[in-house]
Order: structure tokens, then C-alpha cells, then sequence
């Protein structure tokens, strides 16, 4: 009996280590790791290793790559000399460029963003990324031009910057170091940014959102029978603006001045800290629907008129926003109990529908003036259709 009861707890002292004494995170000592909170948080660890928000980046490996690489779809035409195919050669994926079907460059897939919508990819370069020309998007289960890339020619030269990474990652270091006189011209600076691979924590993790973790990790296991979070932030504890800023930082555009980078804000913080607004949240201002959720959101009388209202109303931070659209009118009806549709409402949808999908009359899907594509022998664009975050009484579409 002696016996099984020993093994039994040596085996719960196994399972219970701390993984965070092992793990060394590029953003300090007081930093766990995500695995760490699979311990104690098991299932809203398996939701969050599942969204777009952990995978807002990633390596890019074969199971991380969206898009076609052995069909008719991998190829992009530019013109009769010029083409860009994608290819897979071994475990690495790659767009090849062909001048009057010879192979001239070709760049490898090295980190993927997105996952959800579209995803697009970068390749290194001397220390830097560079983003691929051509991204995938799922609204058209096909390869176009990356956004803002020209679809008569090949271009290979667009870095992306650390700050960037800033909402698709949870971190990545760089140093400034000054250009040698070749690397110089009358357009550039006198320094550049170099980027340290060895720094990136791919995707937007536990500890972006909740903060250093080490201490939180430790104190709960040693002290598994205390259920009031310690060491930690959790979101409970913040007030309504703070909560708002958690989400801001990456869902409201932020193009006022910068005053510090995005990695150095901690769940609890003031995003005025951060950026220096040139404008009203609450001005007229036509925000495009893409990356900008709050300040859409900011604008609505639901918004404007409620004390509690956030982002954590609707949504659940750990996992993708629902496809249930009844889900989010009950959410709707319990502010607007007893509101009834106009007769001309009516006509286009019973009240029983109307009452289950608050969300597509009220806050329609919409193109974004920021993002848009083009197809392979097309010279139309295509624009990214996103949901608006606007809520409000929109104009009845004609049939």
C-alpha cells in the first residue's frame, strides 16, 4: 500500500514540474512560456493554440502554409515573359520567378502572417524581412498580389519592420546599427534596424495579453489549493479603459505619434502612454473596417450610451470570434428587449430571423479601402470584405 501510494505521488510531482524553469524567453527572466499555462489552464490553452491570434504569425512550415503549391492555382502571370509559381522543393516552400520560362530568383516562405482571412509571407534578407509579392486569400481560395503590390511586375523590396510585428507577434528584438557608404543614397538614413531572429515569440501568446508569468506559474505550484490569481494580470481586476487598451493596442489603427513601441505595454496600462491621438475617438471620421474594430466600435451609440460595454462583451478573447450570429443577438436583446422592427424591416425578413442575426443587418460586412488584391490575369481589384465594428441602422438593401 506504502508502495503504490509513493508512486502514485511521485508521479503527480513529474506532471506538476515547472516547465518555466527550463524555458529561457527572449523577453526576460520573468517571462514562462505558453506551455507553462497548459498546467493549471488546459482549456482555454487548447482554444487559444487554435486562433488567429496565436497564429497572427508563425514558422513557416508546411502545416502553417494556407494555399495551393501543386495545382493549376500555384502559378501568377504577369506577362508572356513573366511568371511567379509557387513551389515546394523538399520541405520548403518557395516562389519561384520565371523570365521566358527560366528560373532567374526564387524566395523562400520564412514566416507566415494571418490565418483566418488571408495570409501573406516574408522571406530574410542581411537581418530583415521582406514581404513575398504574392498572399493568399481565402474569399477567393486563390494566390493574388500581396496588398498595395503592383500586378505587372514582380517586386521583392518591401521590409517589413519591426513595428509590424508589433500586433503579430509577441516579440521580436533589433538593434540600430549605421549603413555602410554602398548601402547608402540620397533617399536613406544613416541607420537601419537589424532584426534578431533568436527574439521572436510567434503570435500573440498568454503573456502578451496577461503579462510575465514566471512568478504566477511558480506561486501556483507550490500552492495549489489557492484559486485567487496571483503574480498575474487578470482582466477581472481591470477597469473598463484598461480592458479597452488591451485591445486598442492592436484593433484601433493607432497612427497618432508613437511614443513607445507596443512590446513595452503591459496588461494595465494606458494606451495614451503609447500613442498621441490627433483626433477625436468620437469624430466623424469613415474608419476602414480593417484594423480598426474599436474605433469603429467607439462610434456607436451602443458604446456611446453603455458604461460597461467593451470588447469581452461580445467576445471571447481566447478563441475566434463565433460564427453562431444567434449567439451575439442575445448579447444585443438583453439591452434592447421590447424594440420592434419597422414595417418596411419587416418585409425583408420575418421577426423570428431578424431577432437571431442582429449582427448582418447592424453591423454588415464591408470592403476595406486598406487592403485590396488582384488575380492572376485580372486588372480588377478586389477588395478585403471584413465585418464593421460600426454598430448601427444601416440602408435596407434593394433586391
Amino acid at each position: 500500500m506504502k508502495k503504490a501510494v509513493f508512486l502514485i505521488l511521485s508521479l503527480f510531482l513529474i506532471s506538476c514540474t515547472n516547465k518555466s524553469e527550463e524555458y529561457i524567453d527572449p523577453r526576460g527572466t520573468d517571462y514562462a512560456g505558453s506551455e507553462s499555462c497548459v498546467q493549471c489552464h488546459k482549456t482555454q490553452s487548447e482554444m487559444v493554440f487554435h486562433s488567429s491570434h496565436f497564429k497572427a504569425t508563425a514558422p513557416a512550415i508546411l502545416e502553417n502554409v494556407s494555399g495551393d503549391f501543386d495545382s493549376k492555382n500555384h502559378t501568377f502571370i504577369y506577362d508572356k515573359e513573366t511568371k511567379l509559381v509557387m513551389e515546394k522543393h523538399g520541405d520548403s516552400l518557395y516562389q519561384v520567378l520565371y523570365k521566358k520560362g527560366k528560373e532567374t530568383a526564387k524566395y523562400k516562405f520564412e514566416i507566415v502572417f494571418g490565418t483566418k482571412h488571408a495570409q501573406t509571407s516574408v522571406y530574410w534578407r542581411n537581418n530583415n524581412t521582406y514581404e513575398l509579392p504574392l498572399s493568399y486569400y481565402h474569399s477567393v481560395n486563390n494566390w493574388a498580389t500581396s496588398p498595395g503590390f503592383p500586378a505587372d511586375k514582380p517586386y521583392f523590396d518591401r521590409m517589413v519592420v519591426k513595428d509590424c510585428y508589433a500586433c503579430h507577434s509577441s516579440n521580436i528584438s533589433s538593434r540600430t546599427v549605421d549603413q555602410s557608404s554602398a548601402e547608402k543614397n540620397f533617399m536613406s538614413m544613416d541607420i537601419e534596424d537589424v532584426i534578431n531572429k533568436k527574439t521572436i515569440v510567434y503570435g500573440i501568446d498568454c503573456e502578451r495579453c496577461h503579462g510575465p508569468a514566471k512568478k504566477h506559474v511558480e506561486f501556483h505550484l507550490k500552492n495549489p489549493n489557492v484559486k485567487v490569481a496571483n503574480s498575474i494580470t487578470s482582466f477581472k481586476t481591470l477597469n473598463r479603459q484598461q480592458k479597452l487598451d488591451a485591445c486598442a493596442l492592436c484593433h484601433a489603427g493607432n497612427d497618432g505619434m508613437k511614443l513607445k513601441s507596443r512590446f513595452e505595454f503591459k496588461p494595465g496600462d494606458n494606451l495614451s502612454d503609447f500613442f498621441r491621438e490627433t483626433r477625436s475617438i468620437n469624430d466623424t471620421t469613415q474608419f476602414d473596417v480593417h484594423g480598426n474594430q474599436f474605433r469603429l466600435m467607439a462610434q456607436s451609440k451602443c458604446f456611446i450610451n453603455s458604461e460597461k460595454m467593451d470588447c469581452i462583451t461580445c467576445h471571447n478573447p481566447h478563441e475566434n470570434a463565433s460564427k453562431n450570429m444567434a449567439s451575439y443577438s442575445k448579447i444585443c436583446m438583453s439591452c434592447h428587449q421590447g424594440l420592434k422592427h419597422k414595417e418596411t424591416t419587416l418585409k425583408s425578413m420575418p421577426e423570428k430571423l431578424l431577432a437571431d442575426n442582429c449582427v448582418e443587418c447592424h453591423m454588415p460586412k464591408k470592403a476595406s479601402n486598406a487592403i485590396s488584391f488582384q488575380l492572376s490575369n485580372s486588372k480588377q481589384l478586389s477588395n478585403y470584405i471584413l465585418r464593421t465594428h460600426k454598430i448601427g441602422i444601416y440602408p435596407t438593401k434593394k433586391k
